[in-house]
């Protein structure tokens, strides 16, 4: 398996294709696919900028959505994938979220930790900010982040 570039476009079809429960997202920093050695695309990660404000520091970027078609290993290497390319743009945290009844082999795999479980809400709809609810809404998610060290910088943030 080897990544591959993928374009926006394409990432979203693959997502449609495969995702269970989340739709294609609308916007993205950049998307990143992995694909056999006959260059079968087999997955897909999209990053964008964290859906959290307090997380939009301008270093951070989030897998807003990583799917693969079941090949055995394919979402570490989209993950490890998806980290070197951020560290190459200059982000210094990876951060997503995957659904607290997914074990995180894969995010383990390729270096990320757990770092809290996020309760389920109702949906990210207000009064004020109407917005279309999605699969994801009313289960619990678990946070999972990598970060880079720095020289100079106190350590790993």
């Amino acid at each position: 398996m080897k990544p591959v570039p993928v374009t926006l476009q394409t990432a979203r079809a693959f997502v449609a294709w495969t995702h269970g429960h989340l739709p294609p997202p609308q916007r993205a920093t950049f998307a990143i696919g992995v694909a056999t050695e006959d260059g079968t695309l087999v997955g897909v990660a999209i990053a964008a900028r964290p859906a959290a404000r307090s997380f939009d520091d301008g270093f951070t970027v989030e897998v807003t959505r990583l799917t693969t078609d079941g090949t055995a290993n394919a979402c570490s290497a989209l993950l490890g994938a998806a980290w070197r390319a951020a560290r190459a743009m200059g982000h210094r945290r990876l951060i997503t979220y995957a659904l607290a009844s997914e074990p995180g082999t894969s995010l383990r795999a390729a270096g990320l930790r757990r770092v809290v479980e996020r309760p389920a809400r109702s949906g990210w709809n207000t009064p004020s900010r109407p917005r279309a609810t999605h699969g994801a809404d009313g289960v619990v998610r678990v946070l999972w982040e990598i970060t880079a060290f720095f020289p100079g910088e106190g350590g790993a943030r």
